[in-house]
């Protein structure tokens, strides 16, 4: 192909990426209860710097859904002032992790814990943007969005919500239209249709705050870096980075996996994130990530690599996709002020349903019900919780159930008469098995010789050797161990 094709195919593309990534950036943002051209910067940031560093994978980055909730309790607890060091920080420690090779460390994660985390961003999500489709104040944590969604009705504005269920029908039937999804992608046609009608009818619904490119920029200061001191402030700096982290490296093992993927660099790509990161707080935007919002509107309009389904050869198309939103915010802010609160809203609560795995977790229930408690406990935890919580519960909790199916001891007793008995032990003897041992122990008569055939264990841990030796002097026997078999 020509150097003009493909120079062409990548204009194309980045024009798809910007149509697409255009009124997630801003209902990001909002969801997030920071000003709308933060998500922007952010995205911008995504293309000309992540973008143009070298390696990564061929995703494009924007602003991290999976952070959405945190993002906003941080704002809440510590001020917008705070976020651009809480982010700047988790980008150092992004890079760190990638300096010191960790990056491929976040394959080895359980699917059932990436696929609870998924499940329990999107209900969170969900719950939080519900509210918003009704222009009505949400509360703080995640179980009362869950509960006050009873008295919602009655206080929700009946035009927002229809303007937010407008939103999503819009949404839904275009996504079906394949052809004209190709020409323009559902999440721009339903925002801008919603907001055109808003505007002709002149509705009475609460709109997107802009208050300028220029102006949203903060930069960190002296009194902001101070916080970091505070336990608080590390553990959001903690989450952020691992959260980010996980967004970006779980989407490109699915793009890996994919029949025309590229082996990704995990390490390199974390550090190019974690650069991002770091730019995007030296301007006080929001976290980024890639992966889990453009997977999020695969059906409608978007998708996992748009930029390579639309057509990029390069990541020309990423860095172009950074400079149409930067001209866009630039010129054009008050089209941003233009856009209800409602149809960003239904836009993430569209996303949130796409989030939650359903398809993975039938087919766990179906095959693997172990894996789907792991999914079912994650999910629920970050709901009751946060992410952070969540996750950790969830990794705890794998951690335990593979340790539990691993460890397995088989005990056989062979009654060779004035030989007396020998004891056959196979499989790994940990603490998780103790009862069964003690039980067998018991149960092996006083006055009879017991040889130990412990050629087929594993391993053995102080608790499973004391329990043996233990027996051994309470019995006034000799506690014989043989290497030997028998098959």
């Amino acid at each position: 192909m020509s150097l003009r094709g493909v120079r062409k195919a990548d204009l194309s593309a980045s024009f798809v990426v910007f149509l697409v990534a255009l009124p997630l950036c801003v209902g990001i943002a909002v969801a997030s209860g920071v000003p709308a051209e933060l998500g922007l910067i952010t995205a911008i940031v995504g293309g000309l710097v992540v973008g143009a560093l070298p390696g990564g994978s061929p995703q494009v980055s924007g602003p991290a859904a999976g952070l959405t909730v945190l993002v906003h309790e941080a704002v809440q607890r510590y001020g917008v002032a705070a976020l651009g060091v809480l982010v700047l920080a988790a980008g150092l420690v992004q890079f760190g992790l990638g300096a010191l090779r960790l990056g491929r460390w976040f394959r080895a994660v359980s699917a059932a814990v990436v696929h609870g985390m998924l499940a329990g961003i999107g209900l969170v999500l969900i719950a939080g943007q519900v509210y918003a489709l009704g222009d009505a104040p949400a509360p703080a944590g995640g179980l009362d969005r869950l509960t006050g969604l009873v008295s919602l009705p009655g206080r929700a504005d009946p035009v927002a919500l229809s303007v937010g269920g407008a939103t999503m029908v819009v949404l839904l039937l275009w996504g079906r239209w394949r052809r004209g999804a190709r020409l323009v992608p559902a999440p721009l046609v339903a925002v801008v249709s919603v907001s055109g009608v808003t505007w002709v009818f002149d509705l009475e619904v609460r709109r997107v705050q802009v208050q300028g490119l220029w102006d949203a920029v903060r930069l960190p200061q002296a009194a902001d870096l101070g916080r970091l001191a505070e336990v608080g402030v590390i553990g959001t700096v903690v989450a952020f980075a691992l959260i980010a982290s996980a967004e970006s490296l779980f989407g490109a093992a699915a793009v890996d996996r994919l029949p025309d993927g590229r082996g990704t660099d995990y390490d390199r790509e974390l550090m190019t994130q974690g650069a991002g990161n770091a730019v995007c707080g030296v301007l006080g935007a929001l976290p980024m990530s890639t992966f889990l919002v453009r997977s999020a509107v695969a059906g409608a309009g978007g998708a996992v690599r748009e930029g390579d389904r639309a057509g990029a050869r390069t990541k020309v198309s990423r860095v172009l996709h950074g400079v149409w939103l930067l001209l866009f915010a630039a010129a054009l802010p008050w089209v941003v002020g233009a856009v209800p609160v409602a149809a960003p809203a239904g836009l993430l609560v569209y996303v949130g349903c796409r989030l939650v795995p359903w398809r993975e977790a039938r087919e766990l229930w179906r095959g693997q019900r172990a894996e789907a408690v792991v999914l079912g406990v994650t999910a629920v935890t970050i709901v009751a919780g946060n992410v952070c919580q969540g996750v950790s519960v969830g990794l705890a909790l794998a951690v335990a159930k593979t340790a539990w199916e691993i460890s397995h001891v088989h005990i056989e007793t062979e009654d060779r008469g004035d030989a007396g008995l020998v004891v056959r032990v196979r499989g790994h003897a940990t603490f998780l098995r103790l009862p069964k041992l003690l039980d067998a122990l018991d149960a092996l008569p006083h006055d009879r010789a017991v040889r130990w055939e412990l050629g087929g264990l594993r391993h053995v841990d102080h608790a499973c050797a004391a329990a043996l030796e233990g027996w051994a002097a309470a019995r006034g026997q000799d506690l014989v161990a043989s290497s030997r078999t028998t098959t």
